[in-house]
């Protein structure tokens, strides 16, 4: 097996240890609940963002009240929080509240970002809206994601992540031959809206910085998860087929998950040039250049027949065996891992693509790391998610509230 070009040292030997990332100095403030919206303000503090998430006082983001726990952090924490909090501060204030809403408002006008998942309107009803935001600072950077957007018909309807599935096609996609419809078993509407949340905000930050505009950014999770069905709505709108195809490729055969007698695999190939190693391999070569078998759309014709042969190969042999067998030749192939085989995975630890991040009581909490690695300026988790409120001093000290005013707006219930 071929060495990786570099190594994690060789890669990351300029990087600088003076910044939380390619970020730092950008404040964002967060009021958004559940998944879409913190994912988004969540990969904005991963790349050094100072992302203060702001929560209704007395009523904790339901992120920290999902099961199951981290029993082993002290204190717990929820799984969903540990994921998509981290890297953030949280603060608390009653946004019911005129002077909860004042106080939110003075917080806008140092922030660059703001990032919000409520109904269309609820914002603005709390009279923290793009408007009310945009008079204290023109040119804050707005992002709000909903369901279905922030105008069009299904605006105001309660829009969630199956939602999005169902509506996009995706989740009509997601199955095989007339099998009911599957969502996700992930919430990948509110992952993609996130992400595609997050990239606005940056181009929306290039934009201001260079002709000093801000602007009000909407995303919805039926938008980013039809732009990222792959092609499906483009072959949909032209009028052609969007088959059901599971694990198969439309374009490729064979292709599909197989079983080696001590677990699965996913297998398959692509190029003429593949097909050819891959006959040879299995004991056919004369099939390689066939002319019943040497092209893709031939392939495609038989793809029932070449799975079988493939799922023959697989089954008596084990499964590292089948991959190294594979790898040797170039071929595409991977052990299909529970989550629990894939965190321990070396490669995964190779790359660090979980990491640990501390509590203050000495615990460790675990979990998905920063995809991107940058030279430079490399990204990390840097805390942990933090407790409802647990910011909500310093924060406002730092933006110049006096501890007798913090005192003041406490008593009244305020923070």
């Amino acid at each position: 097996m071929a060495e990786p070009a570099v190594d994690a040292a060789d890669f990351f030997r300029e990087a600088r240890n003076d910044l939380a990332g390619p970020l730092d100095g950008i404040r964002v403030l967060e009021v958004a609940s559940t998944w879409a919206g913190p994912r988004c303000a969540c990969l904005l503090a991963d790349f050094g963002a100072d992302v203060v998430k702001v929560e209704q006082h007395g009523s904790p983001d339901v992120a920290h009240r999902l099961p199951p726990f981290l029993a082993h952090a002290d204190p717990p924490v929820s799984f969903f929080d540990a994921a998509v909090n981290r890297n953030k501060r949280n603060i608390t204030l009653d946004l019911k509240q005129p002077a909860g809403r004042d106080v939110f408002l003075e917080l806008a006008r140092s922030a660059d970002i703001v990032v919000q998942n409520y109904r269309p309107g609820r914002m603005a009803e709390l009279g923290c809206g793009y408007e009310h935001v945009r008079a204290v600072k023109a040119d804050i950077i707005y992002v709000s994601i909903s369901g279905y957007g922030q105008y069009g018909p299904y605006a105001r309807r309660a829009g969630y992540d199956p939602s999005a599935q169902a509506m996009s096609g995706l989740m009509w996609l997601n199955t095989t031959g007339d099998n009911p419809p599957m969502k996700t078993p992930i919430y990948l509407a509110d992952e993609l809206a996130g992400l595609h949340a997050a990239l606005a905000a940056l181009a929306a930050l290039r934009h201001r910085d260079a002709h000093g505009e801000g602007q009000h950014i909407d995303i919805s999770l039926v938008d980013a998860t039809v732009a990222s069905c792959t092609g499906q709505p483009t072959l949909a709108a032209a009028g052609l087929p969007t088959p059901r195809l599971g694990n198969t490729y439309p374009f490729g055969a064979p292709a599909n998950v197989y079983r080696c007698c001590d677990g699965w695999i996913y297998a398959g190939v692509l190029l003429d040039t593949h097909w050819v190693k891959l006959s040879a391999l299995m004991g056919r070569p004369e099939l390689g250049t066939h002319p019943d078998y040497a092209t893709i759309p031939a392939r495609v014709a038989r793809r029932e027949e070449l799975d079988t042969m493939l799922a023959d190969y697989c089954r008596e042999r084990a499964r590292d065996d089948v991959i190294a067998a594979m790898v040797d030749i170039g071929l595409s192939v991977e052990k299909v891992l529970t989550p629990a085989e894939m965190v321990d995975d070396p490669h995964i630890q190779a790359r660090e693509t979980m990491q640990t991040a501390t509590q203050p009581s000495g615990r460790e909490v675990r979990t998905e790391a920063p995809p991107a690695k940058m030279s430079r300026t490399p990204v990390r988790i840097r805390r942990p998610a933090p407790p409802h409120g647990v910011d909500t001093d310093e924060v406002l000290a730092e933006a110049g509230f006096s501890a007798e005013r913090r005192q003041a707006l406490r008593a009244r219930g305020i923070i």
